[in-house]
Formats: structure tokens, C-alpha cells, sequence
């Protein structure tokens, strides 16, 4: 990890000139990947031991993994008891000396031969809480973790829950609907939950498009604290359209081979998306801006495989191993870990406290040295202005409170002395 000075980036369109004391920043890396029956018990007759050799995927999974070097490494089509949880730990990921990842617990509710599990560097984070829920095909499953940042002791860190899924196949209304059912099962949970916060769902989501009716009910969630928001924005047809060509996961082979689906890459199925406070990096933790991408997607494969073209974009062993473990591309982001990402006291001679959620009072406590006269912002997380209040106060300790008649949402609160900002704070209501 790296420290160093840089400025607190608001919203997109407004930025707060100032600069914060510096402090410590870590990366953690994302990837998504379906594995392609990671399992003896394909249910295909033609994706056999012999076809879909373990063996040949350990091998094929560790060049994967050490050339990407995920912190996180959430996969599907993993097979549905601990044998190929722990086998893919033992053979792809722990081994040449690395012994620090662990995995999550296996579910099966729902009695598939086929399952999903994440496995993460315990270096930087730790399994807090698990969640499971039961669709018609799969479960979806929830991983709450924490970082180990140095103020553990004072009991100071960051929870990011990694959500994960693999909704039904198909292009068929039924499919849809039947994914669109698996979705509400996801958003019913993450809202009895009710901890908005710091989350992604990854995935092989089988979306043709983003006016399917699951994707729409993910990104246009009607409680704005549980939506999630698509990293790379790109709504439109995604389904054999050249148009998405740089974005597409699947299949990796242009040609029927055995178990591996043919037709070249012309479909985004694969898929990380974020919740709010990591879409906007309101919660300390924020995306790596244009680090969200399909390995080996140079954007000249479409209807062709991840080979042929020849491919410049990574080593050759990396495509060949792409190409032979799976008909999907592994999906990759990054995201900043960082006290400061969220909001923060810059001001020696003041203190600020906001009692969060907010219901129809914005509370502040206010500790100053100083005689000032303070002016209270509040902006829109697009950066448009709602509330401007000022105060003349007296060096001392002040309750402040002020109507909030305002839609449920997210805000970002800015307070100025007479020398500027001196303070931000992220507004929940």
C-alpha cells in the first residue's frame, strides 16, 4: 500500500478544491468467472471427464489466476459439494508458495449439481457473515466481509458484501421471467437486510439486453439504496450486436467443441455491478475508473473466438488457457479502498458529526475553536444544490438542525468557514 495526497473526488461533475491529510489507499481486485462445470457430474452427456478434464482446468485456472491476481475470485458452474470447492483452492489458487486465500461456505438449497463460491486474500479481508437464498435452479449467495485495515483495534473498518448468482439460461420469455423471478428473490433479501452500504452482485446473469425486465429491476430498483448501477454504462441490445463487440463474454469458441457453447463471442453475460456508495465511492470504497473489463476482450472477436484472431491484448498462454477452460471470458474490476473515498474531517479547528439516516431532521454537531461564519451546502449526488444555510458561531459545541424534506436518497453535505471548504459528509436518508 502506497500513501500519498490527492483530492477528494464528490460526483462526477462537482469537485471540492481542497486538499486531505494523506493516508493509507489498497486495491481490491474483483473477478468474476464461470468456471464451465467445474465438476464430474456435468449432466451433459458430451462435457465428460475426458472433454471437460479436471485436471487440464487446474492447470488452465492457476495461469488464469496468477496472471490476473484477483483479491477476490468469485466463480459459478463450480460442482455443488466441498470436494470442488476445496480441489480448486488446493490446485489453483494456494499453491507455489501462496497460502493465504481462503473460500466461503458451499450452499446448495436448491439442489443443483452446480454451485457458486468465492475465495478471497484473508491478507486484506475477512468473512464476516454469509447469506444464502433458494431459486428454482441456483442458489444466489451473499459474502459480507471486512477489511483488515490497522484500526481494527479501535474497531474501524470497511464491509464490502460480495453478492453472487447464476440465473437461468435462455432466450425464451419464460427464461426471462424466470430470471426476473431469481432477481426479486435477491433484491426481497438485500432489502430485509436493510443494510445499505458497500455491495456488488456478480455474475453470470444470462441478460441479452438492458431492457430485460431482471436487469431493469436491478438498476431500477425502486429503493435507491439498494440499486445497483452497471460499472461500464453501456445499456442497449448487447445479443449478436457488433455495436457491444468490446464488451462481450461468451463463447469463447466460434466452433461446436463438446461441452463449450459455439457461435463466437457475441453475448454479455458475465457481469459485475455496484451499489451506490461503490458506484459513486461514497463509503470509502470506489471503483478504479475504466479498470472494469473482460480478459483477452480486445474488441475484434466478435463471432470469432478469443484466439483466432490472434490475439495481442495478453500472452498467448493466457488466451489458450482462456480458450480451453471456458466458454466464457472471466469479468475484472478494481476498486480503491480509502478512509478518505468517503467524507472526512480536514479542519484542525473543527469538529463535525452527522446523526446518519436522517428522516425529516438533519441533525449536526458542531465543534469549533474559532468565531466563524459557517455555510451548510447540501447537493444532490449529481451535484445539484437543494439546501444553502449559514451560521455565525461562537467558538464552542453546537447542535444544529435543519428540515429535510427531501426524496430518500443518498446527499453529500459541504461546510465552509470563510477561508473555504473545510469539511464533507455523505447524507443517507
Amino acid at each position: 500500500m502506497n500513501c500519498k495526497v490527492f483530492s477528494i473526488l464528490l460526483f462526477s461533475i462537482f469537485i471540492i478544491a481542497h486538499t486531505v491529510k494523506a493516508k493509507c489507499v489498497d486495491t481490491i481486485r474483483v473477478m468474476h468467472y464461470n468456471l464451465m462445470y467445474y465438476t464430474n457430474n456435468s449432466g451433459i452427456s458430451d462435457c465428460n471427464s475426458i472433454s471437460n478434464n479436471l485436471s487440464h482446468k487446474d492447470v488452465n485456472i492457476k495461469s488464469i489466476f496468477q496472471y490476473v491476481n484477483p483479491t477476490v475470485f468469485c466463480v459459478c458452474e463450480l460442482g455443488s459439494n466441498n470436494e470442488y470447492a476445496d480441489r480448486l483452492l488446493n490446485n489453483s489458487i494456494n499453491t507455489d508458495g501462496v497460502n493465504y486465500y481462503k473460500r466461503g461456505p458451499l450452499t446448495n438449497l436448491s439442489g443443483g449439481y452446480i454451485a457458486n463460491m468465492i475465495y478471497y486474500d484473508s491478507r486484506k479481508l475477512t468473512l464476516y457473515d454469509n447469506y444464502s437464498i433458494s431459486t428454482a435452479y441456483r442458489d444466489i449467495n451473499g459474502y459480507k466481509m471486512y477489511y483488515n485495515s490497522n484500526d481494527l483495534a479501535k474497531g474501524d473498518t470497511i464491509f464490502i458484501t460480495f453478492w453472487l448468482a447464476h440465473l437461468k439460461a435462455g432466450n425464451s420469455s419464460a427464461n426471462e421471467n424466470t430470471r426476473l423471478s431469481q432477481v426479486n428473490r435477491l433484491m426481497d433479501k438485500i432489502s430485509q437486510l436493510g443494510e445499505p452500504g458497500n455491495y456488488l452482485l456478480s455474475g453470470d446473469l444470462n441478460f441479452y439486453s438492458s431492457n430485460e425486465s431482471g436487469y431493469k429491476e436491478l438498476v431500477e430498483y425502486e429503493n435507491s439504496l439498494f440499486r445497483f448501477y452497471d460499472p461500464i454504462n453501456k445499456p442497449g441490445n448487447w445479443h449478436s450486436n457488433s455495436l457491444f463487440k468490446d464488451i462481450h463474454t461468451q463463447s469463447t469458441h466460434k466452433s461446436e467443441d463438446d461441452c463449450f457453447a459455439s457461435g463466437g463471442l457475441d453475448d454479455r453475460f458475465d457481469f459485475i455491478l455496484a451499489s451506490p456508495y461503490i458506484y459513486y465511492g461514497s463509503n470509502k470504497v470506489k471503483i478504479v475508473e475504466n479498470s472494469y473489463h473482460a480478459l483477452g476482450q480486445d474488441g475484434n472477436r466478435f463471432n470469432g473466438s478469443i484466439t483466432s484472431p490472434s490475439n495481442s491484448l495478453i500472452p498467448y498462454n493466457i488466451a489458450t488457457a482462456l480458450y480451453n477452460q471456458s466458454d466464457h471470458l472471466p469479468v475484472i474490476m478494481d476498486m480503491i479502498i480509502d478512509a478518505t473515498v468517503g467524507v472526512d474531517n480536514i479542519s484542525d479547528n473543527v469538529f463535525l458529526n452527522i446523526l446518519n439516516p436522517v428522516e425529516n431532521s438533519l441533525k449536526l454537531e458542531l465543534q469549533n475553536d474559532n468565531f466563524s461564519k459557517y455555510i451548510f451546502e447540501l447537493y444532490t449526488i449529481d451535484g445539484r444544490l437543494i439546501m444553502n444555510k449559514s451560521e455565525n458561531l461562537h467558538p464552542g459545541f453546537h447542535i444544529l438542525n435543519y428540515p429535510f424534506n427531501f426524496n430518500k436518497g443518498i446527499y453529500i453535505l459541504v461546510v465552509k468557514d470563510q477561508n473555504g471548504s473545510i469539511a464533507t459528509r455523505k447524507i443517507i436518508k
